[in-house]
């Protein structure tokens, strides 16, 4: 019933604009006015610097106002926040892969790639960290291949934070919850003279857990981390500035409350296994960023590194017997170049130029305990992966009539995987080598086209592209034989139309666009097996024939009228293999691709009580956010899937001066349903969604 009136209510505000559509700008603040002006905001993930305006591609972005109305503090929390956006939210850290538009994928390299501070982040094992002082999100969806390159099929998340050139001050913040929780977050911005400006935020988080293991009387999910950000930024001269970021987070966390499922009820049964589970990790990322903005041409030069250092500790059966036991261990050292020229945003004719070089190393050692064979398996895997590329993009503006834009871009990638592979075993107490080798490197080479047509009317934007997508193929670091060594690459043709307008005399912004994403070979997480075919722990990627996903988007939003500031957004996704016949008994054309949601839909409703003549309190925000998702299918013999369900999630905030004191509650509704599902080992199993909690925060900034 809540969710049907926020429904009515959200509706009722934004097709009857026109009673407040004069007395919008007298009742807004100043800080709502770049929610409604987006189109004047600058998209950093361009690379072009374009307005959104200009941008040939959907777009979605969150400023800080609306990151902290929906309390978000973690890249799952953006599921559904843009349509067809799906991270779910399972396991641990390690398992983060992100889906957009029905792109993404389980383990290995991810499909959507993401920046954070301009540091590109290669491994979905670092996606999962704690959000403070972000100052916007931005979402491009759709292949970003041109000026992106690998892992950008899904498209790209780029992570901004505040800089002490833009922002100075001291902010502090606490925050406590049931389950457990507590945080807490300080930082400071100060300019050191006119030119010069420097900041240090640090961040903590506590939680006890929300599953509890019956086997061994213990929360499963107890994590602590703790971070810290600096940045150094010189304004040179008016035109050249120098910026150095660094971050680091460290966290421990048990993870993995998988719970056997009751095939026969289909109901999950407790969790209950009998060696304890970890997920343990060290991410530190650093960048040099020098910009040159002059009259005829700009340039940016950014110098990346990023280091990872993991430990995975699980009980592969997850059951009270003794029968598996996985520790994996890895290091990951990333550094990367890239410079870029070209012309300012503004001139008709606009280009760039643009070079990208990386090399990446990982140093992966797994160790298995296969204890029903009285077997340990111990695996070392030296991978070096290296790349480089160069691009360019021109856009001609006013071409043939008027606010016509073509843009044109082409992305020349090259990349080479090296593995140096270790499988020693020992079984009884007698040991033996069983591979020691370097296998040969695997190398590929991709041209990536795009080509776009913008057309701007009255305010309103009209878009169309064609680009390529392309994942690179790689070693799986899990194989029991010698034909799941390796998988291969695969593609994508992405077509998408789409619009952004204003409606009702421009108090509505809405956002639409349509997409058909034709893609071969595509990269299918499978459980593995030994060589007489029985399972085997652990996973691995094997390449499908042919899928299509297609669908549409739509975002809504008013601008504040007394108040009141609604938000819906809805996305749907019809993602199917079109081709996947494994062998000649089993053909999985027509079905669903699996982790991807049919439906993605959120309604958001704001309200704020301003209170003129009163001496406690300024203002009284309250925020409503519900979030729908489904249905999901988790394999891909669509044998078992999640229906559709909602969350409720509400803020309220009462401020006074530079102070908030908020409450919070999140799945008020109490909704049960499963946030994940595989099958290993021949059993299956499921994680059950987050319970209801509440918590309350206090934020202080001066």
């Amino acid at each position: 019933m809540t969710i049907r009136y926020l429904a009515i209510l959200s509706v009722l505000l934004i097709a009857h604009p026109k009673s407040f559509s004069q007395q919008a700008i007298v009742l807004s603040d100043s800080t709502d006015i770049p929610e409604l002006s987006l189109d004047e905001i600058e998209i950093r993930a361009s690379k072009d610097n374009l307005s959104l305006k200009r941008m040939p591609a959907s777009v979605t972005l969150l400023s800080a106002k609306r990151i902290d109305e929906t309390g978000v503090s973690t890249l799952a929390d953006i599921t559904a926040l843009t349509p067809g956006f799906f991270m779910p939210d399972y396991g641990s850290k390690l398992t983060s892969p992100v889906y957009i538009r029905g792109i993404g994928s389980r383990i290995n390299s991810p499909s959507v790639g993401l920046y954070v501070d301009h540091v590109p982040y290669f491994e979905k094992a670092s996606y999962q960290f704690d959000f403070f002082d972000v100052e916007r999100i931005e979402i491009l969806k759709g292949p970003q291949g041109t000026l992106y390159g690998r892992n950008a099929m899904g498209g790209i998340i780029n992570i901004v934070t505040r800089s002490p050139l833009e922002y100075q001050g001291t902010r502090l913040g606490i925050n406590a919850g049931t389950y457990g929780v507590i945080g807490g977050s300080a930082s400071h911005y100060n300019m050191a003279g006119d030119n010069f400006g420097y900041s240090l935020s640090l961040n903590f988080n506590h939680r006890e857990g929300y599953y509890t293991n019956t086997f061994l009387n213990d929360e499963v999910d107890q994590a602590n981390a703790v971070g810290f950000r600096s940045k150094l930024a010189w304004k040179i001269s008016e035109t050249t500035t120098i910026e150095h970021i660094a971050a680091f987070e460290n966290s421990r966390e048990g993870g993995y409350p998988y719970a056997l499922l009751n095939d026969s009820l289909r109901v999950p049964e407790e969790i209950s296994y009998n060696q304890p589970s970890a997920y343990n990790r060290s991410l530190f990322s650093d960048a040099l960023v020098l910009n040159h903005r002059g009259e005829h041409v700009e340039v940016q030069a950014t110098t990346a590194y990023q280091f990872l250092d993991d430990r995975q500790s699980i009980d592969q059966d997850f059951t009270a017997d003794s029968a598996y036991f996985v520790v994996q261990e890895q290091q990951q050292h990333m550094v990367s170049q890239e410079l870029i020229v070209r012309s300012p945003s503004e001139k008709r004719f606009g280009w760039l130029f643009g070079a990208y070089g990386f090399t990446q190393r990982f140093d992966k050692q797994v160790d298995v305990s296969v204890y029903q064979r009285n077997m340990q398996l111990v695996k070392a895997y030296d991978t070096d992966i290296t790349g480089a590329a160069l691009f360019h993009q021109s856009t001609i503006r006013d071409l043939l009539v008027k606010n016509l834009s073509l843009t044109a871009g082409i992305r020349l990638d090259f990349e080479r995987d090296i593995l140096d592979y270790t499988y020693d075993m020992e079984v009884a107490g007698n040991a033996s080598n069983v591979t020691d080798t370097i296998y040969p490197d695997l190398s590929y080479t991709e041209v990536l086209p795009k080509v776009a047509l913008t057309y701007r009317f009255g305010g309103s934007t009209v878009y169309g592209v064609i680009a390529k997508g392309y994942k690179t193929g790689g070693f799986n670091s899990t194989f029991y034989k010698e034909e799941d060594l390796f998988f291969n690459p695969e593609f994508s043709w992405n077509y998408e139309a789409g619009i952004r307008t204003g409606l009702f005399s421009n108090t509505v912004y809405a956002d639409a666009s349509l997409f058909y994403i034709d893609w071969k070979n595509q990269q299918i997480y499978q459980q593995a097996y030994y060589r007489d075919n029985t399972p085997a722990p652990g996973s691995l990627l094997k390449n499908a024939g042919r899928s299509v996903s297609k669908g549409g988007e739509v975002t809504l939003k008013s601008i504040p009228y007394h108040g009141f500031s609604p938000v819906i957004s809805y996305g749907y996704t019809h993602a199917v293999f079109t081709e996947h016949e494994v062998d000649a008994e089993t053909d999985h054309a027509g079905n669903f691709i699996p982790y991807v949601p049919r439906h993605t839909l959120t309604m958001q409703l704001n309200k704020a009580f301003r209170l003129n003549h009163s001496k406690v309190l300024d203002k009284i925000n309250l925020n409503l956010l519900y979030r729908g998702m489904g249905e999901i299918f988790w394999n891909i013999e669509n044998s078992y899937s999640t229906d559709y369900y909602g969350l409720l999630d509400m803020r309220i905030s009462f401020v006074r001066g530079d102070m908030v004191f908020g409450l919070w509650g999140k799945n008020l509704l109490g909704t049960e349903y499963q946030s994940f599902y595989f099958q290993a080992l021949g059993n299956q199993y499921v994680q059950t969604g987050k319970p209801v909690r509440f918590g309350l925060n206090i934020n202080y900034a001066f």
